[in-house]
């Protein structure tokens, strides 16, 4: 082969393969699809949208694996499966879960619904159905470059018997969490998705088609919220949370690396340069330039601007429940009476009232827990009931006992053993005893004088007896 043709056959492969995704990243996906629900009326889309997922991310250098109406132990035992792959392929990796099915919020907590689930209340849902949090604390349990979750799971509240489940899910902020995370919703918190009247979701349907433009994933997803609130005339418009400190393209990356370098955080405009960038324009272009930035000040700017139109109602009311939401999120997070209290007086009449006095009445009635010792324990033993056996009081100075002197050493005998009590017993010794004569001396002259002197003088005394203890005192 000439070295003409050899460049002719390089040069076009070098590019192939510098514009694979998958060339400089390892790109794992499960694609989650539930449709078949056994206790309430199936869904025709969930499936559907799963399969034109795996078809979209397998072009996008993903190695898919999709599953679809799984009961709840298959859905845990698949998210396990799917978190030991990731960790497999090593830290280099981007790992994402697409769902799309029935999904609620109880107490403030997002479930996914398997399709063997049928609760008869709120409680039955923490039993039978996946925690969210539970999902993603699974994917960042292994190392990766980053995680994203996708959710076209905020449709309606299939089971009338939970009057009390909040509408939609709860805000899941990203920023909190750990970093390289990003989610998105099919809709705002606190409102309900369409399944949709065609082939697959509106939400499903717009991500089809942005994702094969070679954007970031942030831009990616704002073109998702304008196609999703046209077409559903304002009723529906996705959200997103983000942490990722580097970019994701689902099509072909900028560079032959596949990062386009790090990510800037961006500049957050007020809402009077809101104001002063959407005065004069027409309704729908202002209200496609909010609904890509999704802020509440790109909101509240478009809702004085508009307030007479239906746009303008619909922004007034996407910020309202928006912030509703925020300020649920944060009374979830303190998970205290007191803030389950504040948000009731800020808002004591929503979809969450109900859930918000249960709650502050569970913890309102929470037992408080009993109180340290001002010295803290340093060792385990002291906090086991079986060692607190009560201890004697410490000796003072006065009543330290004392080694009693033998007084009765004989040879070759040992001392007679110590005793040590906690009463001191003192043995005062008595004055000795003098015996004194009587008289002078007799004198008797028969004999040659013999002058005969008596004077006996005995001293006596009492010393300790051995093994003398004296009387306890108790």
């Amino acid at each position: 082969m000439s070295r003409r043709a050899l460049l002719n056959w390089l040069v076009p492969a070098v590019i192939l393969l510098s514009a694979s995704p998958a060339c400089a990243e390892n790109r794992l996906a499960l694609v989650i699809g539930q449709s078949a629900y056994k206790s309430v009326p199936a869904l025709p889309n969930p499936a559907n949208d799963a399969k034109a997922m795996t078809q979209l991310l397998s072009g996008s250098g993903f190695q898919v694996v999709s599953a679809s109406d799984l009961t709840q132990n298959e859905l845990r035992a698949k998210v396990g499966e799917f978190a030991s792959e990731v960790a497999a392929k090593g830290a280099d990796t981007v790992a994402l879960v697409f769902y799309a099915g029935h999904g609620l919020q109880v107490d403030g907590e997002n479930f996914l619904i398997p399709v063997d689930v049928d609760p008869k209340r709120e409680a039955d849902i923490a039993v039978q159905a996946v925690r969210l949090n539970d999902i993603l604390n699974t994917l960042n349990s292994v190392p990766t470059r980053m995680r994203i979750v996708l959710l076209d799971a905020c449709r309606n509240n299939p089971f009338p018997t939970l009057k009390t489940a909040g509408n939609g899910l709860a805000i899941v902020d990203a920023k909190t969490g750990v970093p390289g995370t990003f989610v998105s919703f099919s809709t705002s918190p606190g409102a309900e998705a369409e399944d949709g009247s065609g082939a697959n979701s509106p939400y499903t349907t717009a991500l089809l088609t942005a994702a094969k433009d070679p954007a970031p994933i942030e831009e990616t997803f704002k073109r998702v919220r304008v196609a999703v609130n046209k077409v559903t005339d304002g009723r529906q418009t996705p959200w997103d949370s983000s942490s990722l400190t580097e970019d994701f393209r689902f099509a072909a990356p900028m560079t032959a690396s596949g990062q386009g370098g790090p990510k800037l955080a961006a500049t957050k405009r007020t809402v009077e340069e809101w104001a002063r960038d959407l005065k004069g324009k027409p309704v729908e272009a202002a209200n496609e330039i909010i609904v890509a930035d999704g802020t509440d000040e790109a909101y509240e700017a478009f809702a004085a601007l508009y307030a007479s139109t239906p746009r303008g109602l619909q922004a007034r009311d996407w910020l309202n429940r928006h912030r509703r939401m925020v300020a649920w999120n944060n009374a979830v997070l303190i998970n205290t009476a007191a803030s389950y209290r504040a948000f009731l007086a800020q808002y004591p009449d929503s979809d969450l009232t109900a859930t918000a006095r249960r709650l502050e009445e569970r913890m309102r009635n929470k037992p408080v827990p009993v109180l340290a010792l001002a010295t803290p324990a340093t060792n385990a033993a002291l906090t086991c009931p079986c060692n607190n056996q009560p201890q004697p009081a410490p000796l003072k100075k006065a009543d330290t006992p004392t080694k009693k002197p033998d007084t009765t050493k004989r040879a070759g005998s040992r001392p007679p053993a110590q005793v040590y009590t906690d009463d001191v017993v003192v043995v005062r010794r008595p004055p000795p005893v003098v015996y004194e004569p009587a008289g002078p001396p007799v004198v008797y002259e028969r004999t040659p004088p013999v002058s005969i002197g008596i004077g006996v003088g005995v001293g006596g005394g009492y010393g300790p007896r051995d093994g003398y203890q004296g009387r306890r005192g108790y």
